[in-house]
């Protein structure tokens, strides 16, 4: 039994690990999947040889055919040619009937194929070879496609599959009759070396401008893949956490690399926010439930050191580390509230509201906190407005606003509140006369635990959340806040809502 396994697992590869469980030896078998790792680089290089070399080497073959099939027509007009001199000298002497004057004939037919390096023979209208300048088929009979073809009035050259062309012209006799033909018959040696030289020549050009070519594809290809290579070196340093990392772009013409090297670095920008964005939001939880815990402990220890302390006191104490506790449930509650609202976890159920009556139902809830400082609430409704929207949370939102309005509103200053719409956008405006926000400062005050004034603390009250609560809800109706101030004259804050439910959201 342990044999066959051992085989069976001789034929996969796996990594192991080992534990014991219970006393016992448990071996963990897993597969290892593996990607084989190609460089792009070689890609490129490999696409070079199929896309550039092949069609060169096609084109190449091709012109080499068509240079060899030039010559090969010239050379067969070249023998026709003259097979028809020599017929036509054939047929003025009479030769095929008078015999006296042959040799001077064939004296002449002899040197011109001596001098052209051809083999001549004449056959009369039975193919039989009256004449053989090579002096081996006289007397034959050569029944060939072409001397058939010659008699037949059809001058025709062939080439022939042993290397050579066959030339045939017809002896024309009185009456057009076809008394004979002249064959010729010429190598393409000559021909096939030319060609097979051009060939060498070519293919060695070839060879050279794909080593040159393929040395500066080589080249081309570490220009291109070098930026990716440390593109990917940040990529990897920053999966480590070395945000601060970044990709050097120096390129003189603008193309997609450089783009990715930028998009890379604006990426690492965006991490490195998050990334210092969730230290200080660690830094400011643990800031803010410090407090209340130090105060907590400093009220429970003057309890107990203190000896004969009134009850008076310990319910004083007690209300005072109750309160403390308060502040810190609310705190973990809004810090609950708000990753909820981040990871998407609370359901928003969008129906049909009157904003009018929610925001009423606001400013009778807020009056007592202005009561306090002698603030006016104004509340303008311009149009009526009806929304899809979860009404309990937009309404928490809204309030967070108008408190916060309160609270940094001098006594005696004025809130004001505003409902308006277009044909797409509800938006509600809370606009105080408050200490204002300096401009450096307003891309920041929805961050969490953030406070314009360092100095205040916490004698405004509140966990520091209630705009970054109000932020997440008005993002999550796929809204947008609107955010204008200006130091000791005051705040204007608008929020936009769609009117309609968003497809996203059914």
């Amino acid at each position: 039994m342990y044999g066959v396994c051992a085989r069976r697992l001789k034929k996969i590869r796996v990594s192991q690990s080992i534990s014991l469980q219970n006393g016992e030896l448990v071996i963990i078998l897993t597969k290892e999947n593996k990607t084989r790792y190609v460089s792009f680089r070689w890609v490129l290089l490999g696409t070079y040889l199929v896309m550039g070399i092949l069609p060169l080497l096609l084109i190449t073959s091709t012109i080499l055919h068509s240079v060899r099939d030039y010559f090969v027509e010239e050379r067969k007009k070249e023998l026709l040619s003259q097979a028809n001199i020599i017929s036509g000298q054939i047929t003025a002497n009479d030769y095929l009937t008078d015999k006296e004057d042959r040799s001077n004939l064939e004296a002449i037919m002899l040197e011109t194929s001596q001098k052209n390096n051809f083999r001549m023979l004449v056959l009369d209208s039975s193919c039989v070879v009256i004449y053989d300048t090579g002096y081996q088929s006289g007397g034959k009979t050569m029944l060939i496609p072409e001397v058939i073809e010659a008699l037949e009035s059809k001058d025709i050259a062939k080439e022939q599959p042993d290397g050579t062309i066959y030339a045939a012209a017809s002896i024309v006799g009185a009456g057009n009759a076809r008394n004979g033909v002249v064959l010729i018959s010429g190598s393409l040696s000559d021909i096939d070396e030319t060609v097979g030289d051009i060939a060498q020549k070519g293919y060695l050009l070839l060879m050279t401008i794909t080593v040159l070519v393929f040395i500066a594809m080589i080249a081309v290809s570490q220009i291109f893949t070098n930026p990716i290579k440390r593109i990917i070196k940040v990529i990897q340093r920053m999966s480590e956490g070395h945000f601060e990392k970044r990709v050097q772009v120096h390129s003189i013409v603008h193309n997609e690399i450089v783009d990715l090297g930028l998009a890379c670095n604006q990426m690492a920008d965006q991490l490195e926010k998050v990334e210092s964005s969730r230290q200080q939001f660690v830094l400011n939880v643990s800031h803010e439930l410090k407090t209340p815990l130090s105060s907590m402990k400093v009220l429970s220890e003057s309890i107990l050191l203190q000896e004969d302390v009134p009850k008076e006191m310990y319910v004083e104490f007690l209300h005072d580390i109750n309160s403390e506790v308060d502040r810190m449930a609310d705190i973990i509650n809004d810090l609950l509230s708000l990753v909820k609202l981040d990871q998407k976890e609370i359901p928003i159920y969008l129906e049909e509201h009157e904003l009018d009556k929610m925001i009423q139902g606001i400013v009778k809830r807020m009056q007592p906190l202005a009561v306090q400082k002698d603030i006016k609430i104004q509340y303008n409704m311009m149009k009526e407005v009806v929304a899809a929207t979860d009404e309990m949370k937009l309404s928490l939102a809204i309030s967070n606003l108008v408190d916060n309005a309160i609270k940094y509103t001098p006594d005696e200053g004025v809130v004001t509140i505003t409902l308006d719409c277009d044909h797409q956008h509800a938006f509600i405006t809370v606009a105080d006369s408050g200490i204002g926000i300096p401009e450096a400062e307003i891309p920041h005050i929805f961050g969490r635990f953030y406070r314009v004034d360092k100095t205040r603390d916490r004698e405004t009250g509140g966990t520091g959340l209630g705009l970054s609560i109000t932020h997440a809800t008005v993002m999550i109706h796929d809204g947008s806040i609107k955010v204008s101030s200006k130091e000791n004259e005051g705040t204007t804050i608008q929020v936009r809502i769609p009117l309609r439910k968003s497809a996203n959201k059914e």
